[in-house]
């Protein structure tokens, strides 16, 4: 099993930044069944869409169309944390923000999500 946390959301205004910070915890034989890592958003009345996402070892970075360029993913300096800077950020970036991982067998884990609104 893995647990996920997320945290580092709130109230911002547009054009401000936020960073949003994912904690991973398990086993030790879970957490290194981990093949990809990344975040996805939730506006509301929308569908969850994916906004970032990695594998495990930092490869193969993916962006959403709408985010590439202003956030950035990324392993944080300790081992089983993952990050998303988000910078310029814009009204239509407000949503619930979840981080999620999944295995070498795609079992999907996902956190309970943090809130993130941008005010225009």
């Amino acid at each position: 099993q893995v647990q996920l946390v997320e945290s580092g959301g709130g109230l911002v205004q547009a054009g401000g930044s936020l960073r949003l910070l994912c904690n991973v915890s398990g086993t030790i034989s879970s957490i290194s069944s981990i093949n990809v890592m990344g975040w996805y958003r939730q506006a509301p009345g929308q569908q969850r869409e994916l906004v970032a996402n990695m594998l495990m070892g930092g490869g193969n970075i993916q962006y959403s169309d709408s985010v590439r360029g202003r956030f950035t993913i990324s392993r944080a300096k300790y081992k089983n944390a993952l990050s998303l800077q988000m910078n310029e950020l814009k009204p239509e970036d407000t949503g619930v923000y979840y981080c999620q991982v999944r295995t070498l067998r795609r079992v999907t884990y996902w956190g309970q999500g943090t809130q993130v609104t941008v005010s225009s």
